[in-house]
């Protein structure tokens, strides 16, 4: 008995070619697909390209879908590797029975039904009724190509559809069936669902039309309407001129989400043919991976306004437990009430060009849309917001990607609102004076041991963390893997929290309640400088800021040396406010930094590195 087309239709959508191909081949990235050397014929050179929905080889001619895939490699018959596949995908292969079969022959009646009806729609906005709908899509610049393209129409006043459809042995109950009708309490038809609207068909993957979107002219509500769902269509599996799109991405544009019909059809008309739109309804998980099998990192570009941010606020926590490596969301911001159709009309294709070039990965956007009015946010807010930020991030499946999108957000957390206070920086505004400095002659090379030194780093900010005011920002600024990511959130935290002295006692306290002891302990057991035997004071502060500075050079020598002039620039025009703009503190730490960069970059002029600890054998 054969299977149940939508079945098959769901199964393949749910399977990943390149997951089923990089289980026996090696796939190697080309453009925006995979290619592998062909399984079917023996070849050294990659001649079979893998797609979002089939895979060809140029060499032997093999071409098929999943289904074709499992049948051609492991020998199986249809049936069988439709249940492999099935069963991988969660899903349940339906019985054979007799009424799959009838099941099956309906919905491809119900797609003839709406071909029927999508030219009734056409015929209909070139006569003289619908002349009010052709004249308002050509006031939209719509040109006739792309009238005829989307297959635009016209519905009529909502009381003729079934007239025009007499010889046909279309019933008012097919109508329904199809959305295109309505009921009453009784379930018996009523009318028709569109009436003196301008229809846009809608396509499945295929090309086939699976219902319609209608919009009304003048004031009338609701301004658009979509079909219901039928059984053949499902708002949530499915966007608005997929079928074009496809192809376009297959041949390099880009994936961009716009919110409605107007918005995509002024994209592709300016040439942006990757252009797709939810149907009335949130872009869901379903959507977001129809996205993914066409490109790694769609593009989301929702209105400027109040309802388009919190439309991407949306899209951001659906996207997050569908995060992997490999696959992520950008967001183009457009400003105030503009859509990409009023942009386009506006700017033209550059404008539009120029707003998707900007487009801006995704934690950014997350950061920016949670952050929004949080200009000066109290201890409270700002607990509030770290809180948010953390569940937000760990609500990624994937623990290392967790880790990193956690990191990220809290460097971006700490670099906005970090409060400054007395006696530990606060710098910030640069002044005309400035302090000779002899640079380091030379690029000096980078030695192995990276890690090791982002270690010691680490470590020393942990046994004199009175010197992290003067290095908060580079700190806070280096590529750190974990632990040493979350010692850093934690190290910076506990500075802006402590309302007292920062002690290696209280520093140890607060990382021994966050849970990250051992990770301390680690990290200090690394070789470390040689212990600094200095009273309390200016000696032991720069004693370790030296050493601090002298590792960061050996990490990021070119960083030191471009930006040490500025912020010798920066510390003058502090140490000559007056005394109610700066304490005597904030004055001593920032001049020891100061002298503290200069004599690193005098050491490692003459040649000279700090002496490590020998490990105990």
């Amino acid at each position: 008995m054969a299977i149940d087309t939508a079945f098959l239709d769901e199964l393949r959508q749910r399977t990943s070619l390149t997951s089923l191909f990089s289980r026996r081949n090696k796939l190697v990235r080309s453009g925006r697909h995979w290619k592998a050397c062909c399984p079917f014929h023996g070849e050294k050179t990659p001649s079979l390209y893998i797609y979002d929905d089939h895979y060809h080889c140029f060499g032997c001619g093999a071409h098929g879908d999943a289904i074709s895939y499992v049948m051609q490699s492991e020998g199986s018959g249809f049936r069988e590797a439709v249940e492999r596949l099935a069963s991988e995908a969660g899903m349940e292969v339906p019985a054979d029975d007799p009424q799959q079969v009838e099941k099956a022959r309906v919905r491809q009646t119900l797609y003839d039904v709406m071909d029927e009806v999508q030219a009734i729609y056409r015929h209909r906005l070139y006569q003289p009724e619908g002349r009010a709908g052709l004249e308002y899509l050509q006031k939209r610049g719509l040109t006739e190509e792309t009238l005829e393209r989307f297959g635009l129409g016209w519905s009529g006043d909502g009381r003729f559809l079934l007239k025009a459809l007499e010889g046909k042995n279309i019933t008012a109950e097919t109508l329904v069936q199809v959305g295109l009708m309505r009921t009453d309490d009784a379930g018996r038809p009523r009318g028709e669902l569109f009436f003196n609207r301008v229809t846009f068909p809608i396509r499945d993957r295929k090309g086939r039309i699976i219902s319609f979107g209608g919009r009304v002219l003048g004031d009338g509500q609701p301004k658009y309407l979509n079909g219901p769902e039928t059984d053949i269509f499902s708002k949530r599996r499915t966007l608005f001129n997929i079928d074009q799109a496809r192809q376009a991405i297959h041949k390099g544009a880009k994936a961009v989400v716009v919110e409605g019909y107007m918005d995509v059809i002024a994209m592709v008309q300016a040439g942006f043919g990757g252009a797709v739109a939810p149907l009335g309804t949130a872009l869901g998980d379903a959507q977001l991976e129809l996205l993914w099998r066409m490109t790694d990192t769609p593009i989301i570009c929702f209105d400027g306004d109040g309802a388009g941010q919190r439309a991407a606020l949306r899209s951001c926590e659906v996207a997050l437990p569908l995060l992997k490596v490999g696959r992520s969301l950008h967001f183009c911001r457009l400003e105030g009430g503009d859509d990409p159709d009023s942009l386009i009309r506006r700017e033209g294709k550059e404008g539009m060009e120029a707003r998707l070039s900007s487009a801006r990965p995704m934690e950014v956007e997350l950061f920016s849309l949670l952050t929004a009015q949080e200009r000066d946010p109290t201890p409270e807010r700002r607990a509030a917001l770290r809180k948010k930020l953390y569940e937000l991030s760990q609500m990624i499946p994937d623990k290392l990607l967790a880790t990193e999108y956690s990191s990220t957000l809290n460097e971006m957390f700490f670099a906005r609102y970090r409060r400054q206070k007395p006696g530990r920086g606060g710098y910030g505004v640069s002044g005309a004076s400035t302090v000779p400095v002899i640079p380091v002659s030379g690029v000096r090379t980078v030695a192995e041991g990276s890690g090791e030194r982002l270690n010691i780093l680490t470590a020393i900010l942990l046994q004199y963390p009175e010197i992290l005011p003067g290095i908060d920002r580079e700190y806070n600024a280096l590529s750190l893997p974990e632990p040493l990511s979350s010692i850093r959130t934690a190290l910076l935290s506990w500075a802006d929290e402590c309302t007292g002295a920062l002690t290696a006692e209280s520093c140890q306290a607060w990382m021994a309640e966050h849970g990250l002891a051992e990770a301390v302990r680690q990290v200090c057991s690394s070789p470390m400088p040689r212990q600094i035997r200095m009273e309390d004071g200016d000696d032991r502060m720069r004693e370790a800021m030296k050493l601090w500075w002298h590792f960061y050079a050996l990490e990021n020598l070119r960083a030191l040396q471009e930006n040490v002039e500025e912020e010798v620039r920066r510390t003058v025009d502090i140490l000559f406010r007056s005394s109610s703009e700066s304490d005597e503190a904030t004055r001593r730490t920032l001049l020891v930094a100061m002298q503290a960069r200069q004599n690193v970059l005098f050491a490692l002029r003459r040649g000279e590195n700090p002496a490590l600890e020998e490990k105990e054998s």
